[in-house]
């Protein structure tokens, strides 16, 4: 007599049975079955996650890691017959394989490389686990534990690395900054220099100029004052302005208290002209001899009229 059996799987969940040792059967959500009672049915949830215990490492410091498995039956037959406890046998699994990447790394990259350990430990799962017909469809580490003493040296060498990094960006501004201010104080310089040298060029360049306005009047006012002279009369008209500046000069000497005049007789006009007269003659004695030889014979024998009523003045008694 046979009895008959009516299975109603839950989702997400397959069941394998094996009639009387020999005819094995695989169960799916949203199938029914209905055969003999004497059959053992087994297996492993097709979609579930498992926490990994924590599992301590001594790597110089011992470290507690928990992660997270996500795992799918993909052969309900190789998880009941393959392995005697799936779940157990993918934990080891993954312990082992953590600490294998783990014993890779140094502390600080541990916190810094989660992603590639996860992918790593994944892959290794999946090589291993084919033949349960377990999926690892993902692994996460949940958390990192260190001993306090070792999270307290940490926080330092954090600490310190940032105050270091803090003293060299410092630093680096106060170079920064004087090299800009000795940049802008050569800059400066450097201007100034050329300022200067701009200015002086200028200046030499107008004095030049002056010069040579001045020199060309001069030089216009001496043919001017030559070509007078060596016109008619030209010499006695010389010897009477000359007379005139010499009176003239020692008129404003002697408005002045304080001032002292030397030669004493200052009060004799006509031994002064006489004296101022005799000192041009000296002076343009070669010049007035070439003018007397250019003039026409007609003209030798007379004299300036200025130099005979100057002669006369001065025979005369005072």
């Amino acid at each position: 007599m046979l009895l008959f059996l009516s299975l109603a799987l839950p989702a997400a969940e397959a069941f394998s049975m094996a009639g009387l040792g020999t005819t094995t059967l695989e169960f799916w959500p949203t199938c029914e079955y209905r055969g003999a009672l004497c059959a053992t049915a087994g297996g492993l949830g097709g979609g579930e996650d498992g926490q990994v215990p924590p599992n301590p490492r001594a790597y110089n410091v011992t470290l507690q890691i928990d992660g997270v498995l996500y795992l799918r039956v993909m052969d309900a037959y190789k998880a009941s017959y393959g392995v005697e406890d799936p779940e157990y046998a993918v934990t080891q699994l993954a312990q082992t394989t953590m600490r294998s990447e783990l014993g890779k790394l140094s502390l600080d990259r541990v916190f810094r490389e989660r992603e590639s350990l996860n992918a790593n430990i994944v892959d290794a799962i999946n090589q291993a686990s084919d033949c349960w017909g377990i999926r690892c469809l993902r692994y996460e580490i949940k958390d990192i534990h260190v001993p306090p003493r070792v999270k307290e040296s940490m926080q330092m060498q954090v600490e310190a690395e940032r105050r270091k990094r803090a003293t060299v960006l410092e630093s680096e501004g106060t170079r920064e900054s004087a090299i800009n201010v000795a940049e802008g104080q050569k800059q400066a310089q450097i201007l100034a220099s050329e300022a200067e040298k701009a200015e002086q060029i200028n200046k030499a360049a107008g004095e030049a100029n002056a010069m040579l306005v001045r020199a060309r009047a001069k030089a216009e006012a001496i043919q001017l004052l030559a070509a007078a002279l060596a016109q008619q009369h030209g010499s006695a008209a010389a010897s009477l302005s000359v007379a005139e500046q010499y009176v003239s000069a020692f008129s404003k000497l002697a408005k002045d208290s304080n001032t002292v005049l030397l030669p004493a007789n200052t009060g004799d006009v006509t031994n002064m002209v006489a004296q101022a007269l005799g000192i041009y003659t000296t002076l343009t004695k070669p010049q007035a001899v070439k003018t007397q030889d250019e003039m026409p014979p007609a003209c030798e024998d007379s004299q300036p009229p200025t130099t005979d009523v100057l002669k006369r003045e001065q025979a005369s008694p005072s």
